[in-house]
């Protein structure tokens, strides 16, 4: 009797100890699912904020060349600056021609002066990229697809690398001289002809042919809004 008594108690704690803990466990999970909810607001937030930052961005830029009478195309929701291959070479080449230069000595100092002069907008942005693009038209000496898509790569990167250098040696005035963050942030790339202006069904080769200049804003990771809201929760 007193043994079968030990047993039932012995058994009676195994049980609340499994209890405690399946209660323990279940607590963490509800508190883990809230926590991830709540960050993807976060995160959800900070990318509409982002968005609406980099469309305000845009529009500073357009008012910008507008007010110094420079036609240039700039897409509002990206920011990104779209400059035709006529204004800056020649035909299948990656020199950089005079009116290039010219078009460039004016374009560059009031982008960099709106989003580099701007110390709000300049401690946000975690990339400057210069990147180039060409038409899917057949080079004459290429023979396959693989050879043509590599040889527009190539000047794609070509290009790109050019205006990159021009800019980086440009000089600017004493008060905005923007090498050491040009360093830091500007980048190069080469897309040849993987990513085409389309007209309806037909790719508009002219305005395919292009160099784009653009800007990437820093992003919030998970675990950056994770603890930014564990903080904000802790101070309240």
């Amino acid at each position: 009797m007193i043994r079968n008594s030990r047993i039932k108690t012995e058994y009676e704690d195994k049980n609340v100890f499994w209890a405690s803990m399946s209660d323990l466990l279940l607590g963490m999970t509800v508190i883990f699912i809230v926590l991830f909810a709540l960050a993807m607001i976060g995160l959800t937030k900070q990318n509409i904020n982002q968005l609406n930052f980099k469309q305000e961005i845009s529009e500073t830029l357009s008012q910008e060349f507008k007010k110094n009478n420079i036609p240039v195309e700039i897409d509002k929701l990206t920011g990104n600056l779209k400059i035709s291959d006529l204004e800056l070479f020649e035909l299948n080449d990656w020199k950089l021609s005079k009116k290039g230069e010219e078009y460039l000595n004016k374009v560059i100092p009031i982008y960099f002066d709106t989003i580099l002069g701007n110390e709000e907008i300049k401690n946000n942005i975690s990339q400057i990229i210069i990147e180039g693009h060409t038409d899917s038209q057949t080079f004459k000496e290429t023979s396959s697809e693989e050879a043509n898509y590599i040889k527009n790569l190539d000047l794609s990167l070509k290009r790109a690398y050019a205006i990159s250098e021009y800019i980086v040696n440009l000089d600017y005035t004493n008060d905005n001289n923007y090498k050491k963050d040009l360093i830091k942030l500007l980048s190069t790339n080469g897309r040849s002809y993987s990513s085409p202006i389309m007209n309806g069904e037909h790719e508009d080769y002219y305005k395919s042919r292009r160099v784009e200049l653009k800007f990437q804003l820093k992003d919030f990771s998970f675990i950056e809004v994770l603890k930014k809201y564990t903080f904000t929760k802790e101070s309240e």
